[in-house]
Parts: structure tokens; sequence; C-alpha cells
């Protein structure tokens, strides 16, 4: 570090100027203690979730805001899981974050987000915590909850439908001290209603197929067991379900920001920026001060406030209808983006990668996705309009999944499977079945993925390796099933007849797949990748090849 100025990365220090255009750092353009000041006294958006996708995408949406003057107050985060992100990452660095932009080029782009107001743990066991979020719930000026919560995030029941132990308790118990991000957001709407029934839009950001209504079920279901205990009256229950009073808009959004990479961060030391640091909380979630993340962005979102709203679609934000939000959702988390993501993460496990974009320079990956998205995923999905299917998944193949500048994982991505394949191909398996049956039989990759994720869960790679199967919430139960069921690898005899019981999950599946007539191809294909060392590599480059 000889000859380089040292800075670290705070409030105080972003008045260096000439050190951060020194190192083309892109700096605010307004005064971050006025946005404080403005939002404490009249917050207008609060988001619950603060990972990556929120400070790389939607906390620079209100950033582009400021910059142009259209609006004065920042974004309070919150989050109901993972307190040590606001304790390790948050509060260290007075809220500040950099946005580091890997383009396919190999630079870098670097811009600081300073409009992170306040970032407050939502632990009930903190009082001035909650005393503050039921402060901002209360306001009149709140126009916006924003949720980048993941698919599970939502949940209050397990793949049985049956109850969540937390969600049981959050009923049982009243609004007092939810468990559940969604018992959370009930309380907050409990403030917000005792204090004046004053409107709001409550936008899930997350890759769910109609996030909204997700949401709305979920935070409903919650407040009806309040209603039959006593807890709340049923006035506020028509309130919460009043979409003149509270919206729940549906949204698409898409932008690839993986966990922090430590090739980053020594490049932000290297300029000089001394204080950076990597974290992995106790949950498994790795944090920094900093997010590396993809150029490409894209964010669809109901117009729907019935509180109003900041100029979302001067900051980014494709504002429209309903209708066309959910084709753009279709069209990216059920074709052209999210399902071939899933695919790459399976057989990338498998295979041994650990990079998205080397998986890209493999033939028979590449095939495999190519050929899903355009054979099988494409020919279901309706053209939304304001964006061009057949582009976005060329930009998708040919520009975003290779880049290899984004330290992108098969790891990462393979996070969560279960609560993801119903959206990522049980809504295409649907479509066909209502639409064209008979192309069904003829679909080779879609039950050749699936397949893929029943020998992923049985933790055994392409080598006859043992290894770490991603955190999902469902994986011990699957693999508990493919046990009752006999099913090892290398295995005796045949897994024909096996399966029927596990594919029939429509909670996972999004379907029954046996009334699709999958389920024998599907049970083939295991087969065949369970044979072996070298059986994953032999049946794709066999399936894919033909």
């Amino acid at each position: 570090m000889k000859g380089i100025l040292i800075m670290d990365l705070s409030k105080a220090n972003l008045k260096n100027v000439e050190f951060w255009n020194g190192i083309n750092v892109v700096l605010p353009k307004y005064d971050i203690d006025a946005c404080i000041n403005a939002t404490t006294a009249n917050p207008t958006w609060l988001h619950v979730g603060g990972g990556n996708i929120f400070r790389a995408f939607i906390a620079r949406i209100n950033q582009r805001l400021l910059n142009q003057g259209l609006a004065d107050t920042g974004i309070v985060v919150c989050g109901t899981q993972d307190y040590e992100n606001f304790e390790r990452v948050y509060k260290p660095f007075d809220n500040l974050s950099i946005i580091c932009d890997l383009r396919p080029d190999g630079n870098t782009g670097y811009e600081i987000i300073g409009n992170i107001t306040e970032a407050i743990a939502a632990n009930y066991d903190i009082e001035e915590n909650i005393k503050r979020l039921n402060e901002i719930a209360a306001s009149p000026s709140l126009q916006i909850v924003s949720f980048t919560i993941t698919e599970k995030g939502y949940a209050l029941r397990d793949a049985d439908g049956n109850l969540y132990d937390s969600a049981a308790k959050d009923m049982e118990n009243g609004p007092s001290h939810p468990l559940t991000c969604m018992g959370f957001i009930a309380a907050l709407l409990f403030e917000r209603y005792k204090a004046g029934k004053y409107p709001l839009a409550l936008v899930s950001m997350d890759n769910c197929s109609h996030n909204g209504d997700k949401l709305k079920s979920s935070v409903l279901e919650i407040i009806d067991a309040w209603v039959d205990k006593g807890y709340v009256d049923s006035s506020f229950r028509d309130y919460a379900s009043d979409p003149s009073r509270i919206a729940y808009p549906w949204s698409m959004i898409d932008k690839i920001t993986p966990r922090p990479s430590d090739e980053i961060l020594n490049k932000l030391t290297g300029l000089g920026i001394d204080n950076l640091k990597s974290v992995k909380t106790t949950t498994g979630v790795f944090a920094a001060p900093f997010v590396n993340a993809e150029v490409p962005e894209y964010l669809v979102v109901e117009d729907l406030f019935p509180n109003g709203r900041p100029a979302l679609d001067k900051g980014g934000v494709i504002l429209t209808d309903r209708d066309t939000v959910d084709k753009a959702e279709r069209m990216k988390v059920t074709a052209c983006l999210n399902p071939l993501h899933t695919s790459l993460a399976i057989f990338g496990c498998l295979l041994g990668f650990t990079k998205i974009s080397e998986e890209m320079k493999d033939e028979d990956l590449k095939t495999l996705v190519t050929k899903l998205g355009y054979n099988e995923c494409l020919p279901v999905v309706c053209d939304p309009k304001i964006l061009n299917p057949e582009k976005f998944l060329k930009e998708v193949l040919e520009e975003r999944f290779p880049n290899p500048f984004l330290p992108d994982t098969p790891q990462r991505i393979a996070t969560d499977t279960s609560q993801k394949l119903p959206i990522r191909f049980g809504i295409t398996l649907t479509s066909y079945l209502e639409q064209d049956p008979d192309v069904l039989p003829k679909l080779k990759l879609i039950p050749l993925v699936i397949a893929g994720w029943l020998r992923y869960l049985l933790a055994v790679d392409d080598n006859g390796n043992a290894f770490e199967i991603s955190p999902d919430p469902m994986a011990e139960h699957f693999q508990n099933e493919l046990k009752a069921q006999g099913i090892s690898y290398k295995m005796e005899g045949s897994v024909s007849g096996k399966l029927s019981g596990i594919l029939s999950n429509e909670t996972v599946f999004g379907l029954d797949i046996n009334k699709t007539g999958l389920t024998p191809v599907i049970e083939k294909y295991l087969d065949e990748l369970i044979k072996e060392n070298g059986a994953v590599r032999k049946t794709l480059h066999s399936v894919v090849a033909n």
C-alpha cells in the first residue's frame, strides 16, 4: 500500500471527494444528512430484507431519484432474519455500500449507495427497534413496503401443507411478538390501522410467480387467525384486504447478485479502501459492505400504489398493469432465465463446477440450457411486449451467464431449489398440459433436470465423492423419501415405480407430475444418472446431443 492514500468507507470520509474521484468511485449527488433527516421525519419507503439485490438494485433506484432531485427521502431497511447482517455489514459502515458493476469486458464500475438511512433488525427482544418500526408503520407518509426475502420468506406451511411451528405460534399468540416475517408484516399493518387506517403498497420483489398474491395470502391467513382468536376485529381484516387501502402489486425482478467475491474485495482494498471485509453469518449467509453484480437489471411492477409513489419509472422501473407483469414474470422465471439457472446449478454441482461462467464453456451444459430455453420453455410463454422474450433469452445465454467476471456459483443458485421448482418448471409443464398435451411426451430436458435434482439430493458427485448440498428447507424431506424407496447411488435394480409418490408433490413441483405422463421418463433418466461414476456426464451428453 506504499504511496497509496488509505481511506475507510464511512460517511465522514465521503467528504474527501478527491480520493473517491481518483479511484473512479461515483458518489451520491445529494446531501446524505438532509436525506436522513427528511426520511426520519417522514419515511416513504421501508424495505424488508437487506441482502445483495436490495443494495445493488432497489436502493439504487431510489438513489437515482435522489440524484435527479426527484425525491428527498431514502429507504429504511429492516430484516426479520440474519440480524448479524445489520450489526456487521451496515452499522460499521454508516449504512453505506459500494456497488461493483461487473462488465463482460472486464471493467468494473463503482458507486457508493448512501440513501439507506436506517438499518433495523426487526428483533422483538430489542424494544427500541420495534418501537421505531411501529412509528414508521404508523406514519401517514409511508407509501411502500418492499420485500426481498426469497420464496421461503412467504411460506407458512411445509410441503405436506402443515403449518411451520413459528407460523402456528404467530397465529396462536397474536401480534405482540411475531416470529415469522409474515407475522411481522401483519403486526405492522395493525399499527398502521390503529394510527388512522392509512393506505399502503406492499410490494414483493422476489422471484415468485404472482408474488403479490403470495404475500397477501400469507398475511391474511395470519390476520384471519387473529380475528378468530379475538386479538383484532374483523374491520382490520377488511382494511388489510381492501385494495384501495392495502395493495399487493405483482412484480418481476431480474439482476444477478452473487455472494461477495474475495477477488472484488482485494480490488477494493488495492484501491485504498481499508476497512472492508466479508462475513458469513451464523445462518450461513455471506455478506459484505460491497456488492458485486452484473450490469443488466429489470424490474417490472404493477402500478398499484394507494398512498402514491415516488417517480419509480425515472429510476429504472417499468410500471405497467397486472397482466403485463404476469407475462414478463412468466417469461423470465419460467422460461428465459431461472429454469436455466437451476439446471446449471444442479448439473454444475454434480460435475464439480464452481462458476456459472465456466459451465457456459462446457458444450453439454451450454447445449442443455440453450435447447431447454428455446425448445421447451419459450414455446408456451406469452410475449409481454415490454420485453422481447427471444432477445432476453439471447442476452442471458450469450452475455449474462458467460460473463467471466461475475463470480456466481452453481452452489449459490442451488440454494432452496425445492422452493423454486414449482415456478421454474411446474408452470411450464402445466401450460403444456392445458394447451398442448401431445407435446409432453416429447419433452426431454425438463424431465432430465428433475431427475438431475433427485440425483443431486443423493449428495454424491459424478466421480462418486460425497459433497455438501446447498441449504434447502425441503432437502432432508426428499432425501428421506428417496431412502425410503431404496433409491441410492449405484443401487441394484431400477427406480421404476418408486418415484410416483415423490413426483405427486404439487407443493414442490407445482403439479402432480404423474398426470403429465413424464414419470417413466424421469425414472429412466434417474436410473441412468445413478448407475456408475461418470454416468451424469454420459447421460447429459447423450440427451442433449439428440
